[in-house]
């Protein structure tokens, strides 16, 4: 199971300039709450800036990451 210290790293190091901050919700490894700012979401819809971060882990949402809340905002 990730840790929030790897889905942090992951983001960071996939999306140029991102800063995340991500916590585990539940205790359970599984559900997560990432808040990520960077400035490759400017000009792109909230949407497509989910889509950025979501990419990142590609099959595991839904698997060993059961749910991925995200709040993205461009820096």
């Amino acid at each position: 199971m990730p840790t929030p210290e790897e889905l942090q790293t992951r983001i960071e190091e996939a999306i140029p300039g991102a800063k995340a901050v991500v916590i585990d919700t539940t205790g359970t490894q599984d559900h997560f709450r990432a808040e990520v700012s960077s400035p490759a979401f400017t000009g792109l819809s909230r949407i497509a800036q989910h889509r950025l971060v979501y990419d990142v882990f590609g099959d595991e949402i839904g698997g060993a990451i059961h749910a991925l809340s995200l709040k993205t905002e461009p820096s």
